[in-house]
């Protein structure tokens, strides 16, 4: 019980810097340096969020969100394919010779670009959010795979190669276990990439979701609910995020010793 203690005002340091931001926020707002249409106090913020919980709208409008991002096979998809192409770049001359130089072009378009020519093709239905969501998961597990597998040391092939292995075994016995640490690093980031990208999505072109729950708040010049909106899509980015780190330290607690 005591360690505990001992160890808990270090564990609550990250609540610095959140409490001073919100300190911060409640001084501009009641001093009145900016018009209270575009800075409202925080405490009008949890009044509206009350609000939304209470009628429901802000669970069904997370509900709709979460459900593209994990439900809607987007980010099954980008994920899967971007750890079967990376580590085929890497395992591969051809491929990275014949596709590396357009991967490594594409992967610096920003996402948010390609919304508008993807409504073009897909409209604003299921299938716009599954791809945008497949796009943005696709290239940061492709390149942790490649840089990943790239990094394995040549003697791990040199053995393989002595017990011939075959191409499947390899890449299952000796690439995914090697590569592991870099692939779940690339994981998170596309995950919560994926995260930022479907609600930029929403706020263009969705009829329910986070992103359209603040670009409606917009319209009607309800400042609160945008910044409910916002909170709650920077706090499940961060949540998201901070359980893939967990599983990181789970998953790799050998390397720390």
């Amino acid at each position: 019980m005591t360690a505990t203690l001992k160890r808990l005002p270090g564990a609550l340091t990250w609540l610095i810097s959140p409490l001073a931001l919100l300190a911060l926020w409640a001084l501009v707002a009641d001093a009145g340096l900016f018009p209270r249409q575009l800075l409202i106090p925080p405490l009008h913020v949890l009044q509206a969020f009350e609000e939304l919980l209470q009628s429901g709208e802000l669970q069904e409008h997370l509900g709709g969100s979460l459900s593209r991002l994990g439900l809607g096979l987007g980010f099954c998809f980008g994920a899967v394919g971007g750890l079967a192409f990376g580590v085929l770049m890497a395992l591969s001359k051809q491929v990275e010779a014949y596709c590396g130089p357009l991967f490594h072009c594409l992967r610096q378009i920003p996402s948010i670009a390609l919304i508008p020519m993807f409504v073009l093709f897909f409209g604003i239905e299921e299938t716009f959010k599954i791809v945008i969501v497949a796009k943005a998961a696709f290239f940061p597990v492709a390149l942790a795979a490649s840089e990943g597998v790239k990094a394995i040391p040549r003697s791990y092939f040199e053995v393989a190669d002595v017990y011939r292995l075959s191409w499947p075994t390899l890449v299952r016995e000796v690439a995914f276990p090697a590569a592991a640490p870099p692939i779940i690093t690339g994981l998170r980031i596309s995950l919560t990439r994926a995260w930022v990208v479907l609600v930029a999505a929403e706020l263009l072109a969705a009829d329910s979701g986070l992103g359209q729950m603040i670009e409606m708040g917009r319209q009607m010049l309800r400042i609160d609910v945008v910044m409910v909106g916002v909170l709650v899509t920077g706090v499940i980015g961060f949540s998201l995020d901070f359980v893939f780190r967990l599983l990181e330290r789970r998953l790799f607690r050998w390397q720390s010793r």
